[in-house]
């Protein structure tokens, strides 16, 4: 108790303590005043107190005597249900049971009536459920709540920023019905869609399963490819398009597809690359092929996630838009970059109604991409979107993210974090 007390002081809040021991289960209440409480004992529903029930025990010290099982328990009598007419006269009724008068027979009868039907009897209350929602939210885990609840085994309370996380975290590990497609954009190149796609891909493949591509869908010299794991094979986007009506046919199966994309053993998710060593003209999409490529990853993945190059008037960046469900702004927290990400968004909303609501419901994430800048200027560019996209989050600068191969587990905690956000932030939208 004295551990208890020491704690409910240091945190300055009341601390619950839960009690099982041979007489029973017991709920206290350690109160950052030093001083030992009762909770109010809980009634059943539509019990009324009885005269000779116990009054809630006033506060006592933590010297105190031990609380009394007595003082804590409450008795509802249930009574006996009448039983229908008919029945064996040894399970008729109890002796200290008065007959029933006519009026009630009958009532009762009625009862036994409407529950063989199915029915609830008429002026009696649906009875509660048995079943009991004992869900708790799990204790401190980081921290110094974390080593107090480890160290004493106590259910002390997470903090606000980890009840953020594991909200980010549950909210990135959903499955939703059919497929869902998240398409990067920004018509300006060097503002970070690449390492967005990445980033984002990593996070739903690594909390929500498997199922998840990041697709390159840019044909002036994509690099998604040259900073993400290569598989066993060199191919690339050109050669899956002969492909499609196979892996589109009944007899295809998942597996085939590992022939063309390339996993990544760490992040836990497929990169369908392009091919940078080729000029565009050589590796153009047509809205068919796009078309049919777009069918054969709606149909092998849950999720897909478009890095969608600089060319906005290009037939597959167009396709992609017509079938994005979520929109993604990426940009630096340069003036230029967030110029031309908004630029884009006012010019989606000119489209057609499919591609205004994508604008509306945009998500923008700002990166801190330089060393010498500060988490306020990308906070200002994010206030700019105000408005103008449904939410903006910012991403604190990372060397792992500048330069080589893109690991959401190179980068720092508050890094990732920030992509957890992100992450959040666009999943509320799907």
């Amino acid at each position: 108790m004295t551990r208890v007390m020491k704690l409910a002081s240091g945190l300055g809040s009341d601390v619950h303590l839960v009690v099982d021991d041979q007489t029973g289960h017991w709920r206290l209440i350690a109160g950052a005043d030093g001083e030992l409480h009762d909770p109010e004992p809980t009634r059943a529903p539509g019990a009324e107190a009885s005269a000779d029930a116990a009054p809630v025990q006033a506060p006592v010290s933590a010297e105190a005597a031990p609380l009394e099982p007595s003082a804590l328990a409450t008795v509802t009598p249930i009574p006996a249900p009448a039983l229908a007419p008919g029945a064996p006269a040894t399970r008729a009724r109890s002796t200290e049971q008065p007959a029933l008068t006519e009026p009630e027979a009958d009532q009762a009868e009625d009862e036994v009536a409407a529950q063989v039907a199915g029915e609830e009897p008429a002026g009696r209350a649906p009875r509660a459920s048995f079943i009991v929602d004992e869900r708790r939210e799990p204790a401190a885990a980081n921290g110094w709540r974390g080593f107090i609840a480890r160290s004493t085994g106590l259910q002390v309370p997470a903090s606000h920023a980890e009840l953020n996380r594991r909200g980010h975290v549950q909210a990135v590990s959903q499955h939703w019905p059919g497929p869902r497609k998240i398409a990067i954009v920004n018509g300006k190149g060097g503002v970070g869609k690449t390492l967005t796609t990445a980033m984002l891909t990593a996070v739903f493949a690594r909390h929500g399963g498997a199922g998840v591509l990041a697709w390159d869908n840019n044909d002036t010299r994509g690099t998604l490819g040259w900073r993400t794991e290569k598989g066993p094979h060199d191919a690339t986007v050109q050669d899956l398009l002969p492909a499609t009506t196979h892996l589109l046919s009944p007899g295809a199966q998942v597996s085939d597809l590992a022939r063309f994309v390339h996993h990544q053993t760490g992040d836990k998710y497929d990169v369908l690359r392009s091919n940078p060593e080729l000029l565009a003209t050589k590796q153009r999409i047509t809205r068919d092929d796009f078309d049919a490529l777009h069918e054969v990853a709606a149909k092998y993945f849950r999720m897909v996630f478009f890095d969608s190059g600089n060319d906005e008037s290009a037939p597959r960046w167009l396709r992609m838009i017509d079938h994005t469900d979520q929109l993604v702004v990426a940009t630096t927290a340069l003036g230029e970059s967030a110029e031309s990400g908004a630029l884009l968004l006012e010019a989606l909303t000119e489209r057609d109604e499919h591609s205004a609501n994508l604008a509306r419901d945009a998500v923008v994430v700002v990166l801190q991409s330089e060393q010498n800048g500060t988490l306020a200027d990308a906070q200002r560019i994010a206030d700019g979107f105000t408005g103008i996209a449904r939410a903006a989050v910012t991403i604190p600068f990372d060397r792992a993210l500048h330069g080589g191969a893109l690991r959401y587990d190179a980068v720092s905690t508050p890094t990732r974090n920030a992509w957890l956000a992100a992450g959040a932030a666009v999943a509320a939208g799907l």
